[in-house]
């Protein structure tokens, strides 16, 4: 007589192709979006102030309130104003462009280890500043900035009409495919340019770092409305994405156009991750990592993860900038190796306790 089969115990959920159960406060987060939300704003603010405050320099608290509020010209006003004002008005529009374009680009391409700069952006900002160095002269991030803009502009546009030109148009295989062609190509560009000038060498590696320091507020109201409309366009592009994730086929018999919804993210992440990564530089991993986080807070759904992403990130860039002011003290360390040194394991260690979810 066979002995009857042990039952075999099953978490809540689980299945062929599940993912692993949830941390148990999860679900009840997700039931209160919109406190989670004013929490993160609140979070962000608490980040800003932090990078306002705190510095290789000590400044008094009641010396940083009077320096916003009536300044006299005294060193530690131009420290304050100058320096760390900036910066922090940087880190809030980079993080929050980069957060938002990580979720849209994961979105797209349904590919949880994307980034910003699998469409070739980055890469696209980086030879254009070089290439401007070189022939040019251009020096200062001030200047190149714009430069390198333009390059990811153009880098986007080139993978999308690659990735766009078969019969079926641009799916989430042809965009990262003619990404990861065009992004080879303008890297062996790059590394070839800065191989025969100094100058553009030195300019690529600071660019290459990743950083918030040595900005000019000024530069800040010239790429503020690319941001602005690179988020309209993302939220735009929410619905078009939470119809998507059900596959093209069911997003068609719902009304969307699959091709319209390409395009308009396409727009959106380019307009983002080209002003953050042509102001700041490359800091890829911060797309990376923060919609995982983002959605482990908002669900799926992409009308409340795009702003929770936004939100995280803004916050995971200024505190990786404060912490890099404070442990390399009376120098610091930029922002880019931070990030590096901080996401890295947390990501290894996110992976570890829960696969990436699926998308």
């Amino acid at each position: 007589m066979t002995a009857p089969a042990r039952p075999v115990k099953t978490r809540a959920g689980s299945g062929a192709g599940a993912g692993p159960e949830p941390l148990r406060w999860l679900p009840a987060l997700r039931r209160h979006r919109p406190a989670v939300l004013a929490g993160l704003v609140m979070l962000t603010g608490a980040a800003a102030l932090a990078s306002i405050v705190i510095g290789t320099r000590y400044v008094p608290v009641s010396g940083v309130w009077g320096a916003i509020l009536h300044p006299t010209g005294s060193e530690e006003d131009i420290v304050v104003r100058s320096l760390r004002v900036p910066r922090t008005a940087f880190g809030l529009l980079a993080g929050t462009a980069l957060g938002v374009a990580g979720a849209l680009v994961q979105g797209h391409t349904r590919n949880p280890l994307a980034d910003p700069g699998l469409l070739g952006v980055t890469q696209g900002a980086a030879f254009a500043m070089v290439l401007a160095t070189l022939t040019l002269g251009v020096t200062g991030p001030n200047t190149y900035v714009w430069f390198g803009f333009a390059g990811a502009l153009t880098a986007s546009l080139l993978v999308f009409a690659l990735g766009g030109a078969g019969r079926g148009g641009a799916t989430p295989l042809t965009l990262a495919l003619a990404g990861a062609a065009v992004t080879a190509l303008l890297h062996g560009l790059v590394a070839g340019l800065v191989l025969i000038d100094q100058q553009a060498m030195d300019t690529y590696r600071f660019w290459q770092a990743g950083a918030l320091a040595g900005r000019d507020i000024d530069v800040l109201p010239g790429l503020a409305p690319f941001v602005a409309a690179g988020l309209a366009l993302a939220m735009a592009n929410a619905p078009g994405l939470n119809a998507l994730a059900l596959g093209e086929d069911v997003a068609r018999s719902l009304g969307h156009r699959i091709r319209v919804t390409r395009t308009v993210g396409i727009a959106a992440i380019t307009l983002l991750t080209g002003t953050a990564v042509a102001a700041c530089g490359a800091l890829a991993f911060l797309g990376l990592i923060v919609p995982h986080l983002a959605r482990g807070l908002s669900g799926p759904d992409h009308r409340w993860l795009l702003p929770f992403s936004g939100l995280l990130g803004a916050t995971l860039l200024l505190t990786a900038d404060v912490a890099g002011r404070v442990v390399a003290r009376p120098d610091e360390l930029e922002v880019g190796i931070m990030l590096a040194l901080i996401g890295g394991p947390f990501f290894v260690a996110l992976v570890r306790r829960r696969k990436p979810v699926r998308l």
